[in-house]
């Protein structure tokens, strides 16, 4: 299964519900006109089994209406833990200010009158719209910082654990340790050391993105050479595994990019295909030109490979992806969001492929040229 990584602008879809057709018409109409999806529903029930189906981003609401009156449709959506946040503006002929707290108490974001007039209803549309996709995003950041904490928590945890243990252990039993006990520490310390230092870079480097403080100066690269030396560090864990790294592209193949940005792309992608791969396995790295200014680059492994589920999540700060590599390995998922984030700053897009027992295989897009990608 492909998984890809396309950014779609998103349009944002508004219920109008209200029992005389005239009305639906003419509020739709204004709304389309200025892009939204719209959906004229004629009753408030069937506006409910409607938002359930596909969760609207407004509704405009109508009140006095045969069976389910606005104010109960109303209640049901805040009942409903799925609809609850989604923003209803109650639109009526009751001008009465009991009616109008009414509508608000119960949960309505605002309130117009009919009948109204038309910028009336674009500018309150248009500002309940940009403040439910503000909290949104606001929920999301939080949602990272959560992520954010548990990965700093669960992550850095183990290793320090170790560190813990085996210079206790030195401290405790210096004198009885043998010669190849003291190696066999030094050995498990380093690579503690290694994990702890691959982790905090990886956090530091993602605050640095979400402060807005990470430089990007793209310039043209000879793709093959810029791999050999961006993936020094990386060679010798693969070594360590005897696992072989092998290109596949044209010497004078070349990119347009940001060298630190891509390094740490492909350091990131792999060293994951490094850890998911057993002793003695393989990891290919191929590049081609598109035809169209763009270079398509792929990194394949024949390690453990994931589930339908996991490929599915995989670039999702929100849920958690982060498992041990084949030689205990401790990965927190943190280094393909930044993945991610780099690859789309360069307007590219990053997407992966994967089979349980098979392997993995990450794809990207990249610009050879300036202005490349659509």
């Amino acid at each position: 299964m492909i998984h890809q990584i396309v950014l779609t602008p998103v349009i944002p879809n508004v219920i109008i519900v209200d029992d005389i057709p005239a009305n639906l018409k003419i509020l739709g109409d204004i709304l389309e006109a200025e892009g939204y999806m719209v959906r004229p529903v004629l009753n408030g029930k069937l506006a409910l089994q409607i938002a359930e189906k596909e969760k609207p981003d407004l509704v405009l609401l109508d009140i006095m209406m045969p069976g389910l009156d606005g104010y109960e449709v109303c209640q049901e959506f805040k009942k409903r833990p799925f609809l609850k946040d989604v923003p209803i503006i109650f639109i009526s002929a009751l001008t009465d200010t009991n009616d109008i707290v009414k509508a608000l108490k119960l949960g309505g974001v605002d309130y117009i009158s009919k009948p109204f007039r038309v910028e009336e209803v674009l500018a309150r549309v248009n500002t309940h719209l940009k403040l439910h996709q503000q909290k949104k995003e606001l929920q999301e950041m939080n949602a990272e910082k959560d992520r954010f904490f548990s990965i700093i928590a669960h992550d850095l945890r183990s290793p320090f654990n170790s560190f813990l243990g085996l210079t206790r252990m030195l401290v405790e039993d210096f004198d009885a340790l043998e010669k190849e006990e003291m190696m066999d520490i030094a050995l498990i310390l380093r690579n503690s050391a290694t994990n702890v230092y691959g982790l905090v870079e990886n956090l530091l480097e993602w605050a640095s993105i979400q402060r807005g403080l990470t430089a990007f100066n793209p310039r043209v690269l000879l793709l093959k050479s810029f791999l050999e030396n961006a993936l020094q560090t990386v060679s010798e864990f693969a070594n360590s595994k005897r696992i072989g790294i092998t290109y596949s592209m044209n010497d004078d193949l070349q990119i347009y990019a940001d060298t630190n940005m891509l390094g740490s792309v492909f350091r990131n992608l792999v060293s994951n295909a490094v850890k998911f791969t057993p002793v003695g396995g393989a990891i290919s790295i191929s590049a081609s030109d598109t035809g169209n200014g763009n270079v398509l680059i792929s990194i394949t492994d024949n390690g453990i490979g994931m589930d339908i589920s996991m490929v599915d999540h995989l670039l999702q700060f929100d849920t958690q992806t982060g498992r041990a590599g084949t030689e205990g390995e401790p990965s927190s998922g943190l280094g393909l969001i930044i993945c991610k984030d780099f690859v789309e700053k360069h307007g590219g897009k990053l997407w992966a492929e994967s089979k349980e027992g098979i392997g993995s295989a990450f794809h990207m897009l990249i610009q050879n040229k300036t202005g490349a990608l659509p």
